[in-house]
């Protein structure tokens, strides 16, 4: 194994990513040592390559980028067990602390000391990343490295969808990207009745059709109002799934849930937005905000619906080696794509 290794690197406070030669990582006793195989390129990339203003809060630099990613284990930490050199994973890219009450009491997710591979610390988009083995997730052959390095957005996905019950209820999803339209897969997996996904972009909503048993509405066409006797709901949805930050599409939801309909928020806002308090009061609608993944629960779901028939490969739209990664990053910029996988194999 080299001394170096290939990674994007965050190297200059401005627009853009540069491949750059950096050290191959030196691991701990309680680490993995994994070679990427692939990576997903995230909405959090994007605005890390934009460098917007949450970008400029929030990423030191220099950084090596990303934190979706597939590949296998070729370095092992002399404490770690219960992991073996070849082995095939993933993993949870929010490294969290282990003193606050939620970690202690096995709410990892809610960890507020929970830091990120390739936003606070260095990242997957690179030949090789250090990864307490306590976050490391094998992978069955079930699941290639393709769907391996996408299953954190995923774990976002199933999160949300996850948060109410499901069986036989009426679900309102708002903003068909890549995580709205593995949202609305799910939920018809776990069997949810009519799944409605809604966005303004119609390439995105034909993608979610082809992926997913879905009814898409172009809500600049098409009222809500109009499709819920369509589908023969008496009264309106039961279960909102909101994906896309959009506060317009948030009033949408509200007014077309039945009374006592629950919405669990995925999508972040850009900004403070204002929120009609009374009309969510007098619905009494349930509102959870998602954040993460749950550790480990969320990987062991979905998991066991991907080996059980769950199938989210079509919103794989763009594959690159990882040499084109400006192409891929302009695909995602572009807003007209689903998920981007890069491609290390060929480093």
């Amino acid at each position: 194994m080299r001394n170096d290794m290939k990674a994007l690197v965050k190297a200059e406070p401005r627009e853009g990513l540069w491949m750059q030669r950096a050290p191959v990582p030196e691991i701990g006793p309680e680490d993995v040592l994994i070679k990427v195989n692939r990576t997903g390129i995230c909405g959090t990339d994007v605005h890390i390559w934009n460098w917007d203003d949450w970008a400029q809060r929030t990423v030191p630099v220099p950084l090596i980028t990303g934190h979706e990613f597939a590949g296998e284990i070729v370095e092992l930490g002399r404490a770690v067990e219960g992991l073996e050199l070849g082995q095939r994973c993933s993993g949870e890219g929010h490294l969290i602390g282990k003193t606050s009450r939620q970690s202690r009491a096995g709410k990892f997710h809610l960890d507020p000391a929970t830091r990120g591979i390739g936003v606070n610390e260095q990242g997957a988009f690179a030949q090789y990343l250090r990864l307490p083995a306590f976050n490391v997730v094998p992978l069955p052959d079930a699941i290639d490295d393709e769907i391996g390095a996408i299953l954190d957005p995923l774990g976002n996905a199933v999160h949300t969808a996850l948060s109410f019950d499901l069986v036989g209820e009426d679900v309102l999803i708002t903003g068909a990207g890549p995580i709205g339209i593995m949202a609305a897969a799910v939920a018809r997996h776990v069997g949810a009745r009519h799944v409605v996904i809604t966005d303004v972009n119609p390439e995105r909503l034909e993608l979610a059709a082809r992926v997913v048993d879905v009814v898409p509405v172009n809500v600049a066409e098409e009222e809500l109002a109009e499709v819920i006797p369509r589908l023969k709901m008496k009264q309106g949805f039961d279960v909102g799934l909101e994906m896309s930050g959009n506060q317009r599409a948030l009033d949408q939801m509200v007014e077309a849930l039945v009374m006592g309909g629950r919405i669990a928020l995925l999508g972040i806002p850009p900004g403070k937005s204002p929120v009609d308090w009374s009309r969510i009061v007098f619905k009494a609608i349930t509102l959870k905000g998602v954040y993460g993944r749950e550790i480990f629960e969320t990987w062991y779901k979905m998991i066991a619906m991907l080996e059980n028939g769950l199938d989210v490969r079509g919103v794989i739209t763009h594959r690159f080696a990882v040499d084109r990664f400006a192409e891929g990053f302009a695909a995602m910029r572009s807003g007209q794509s689903g998920k981007v996988v890069l491609d290390w194999t060929g480093a």
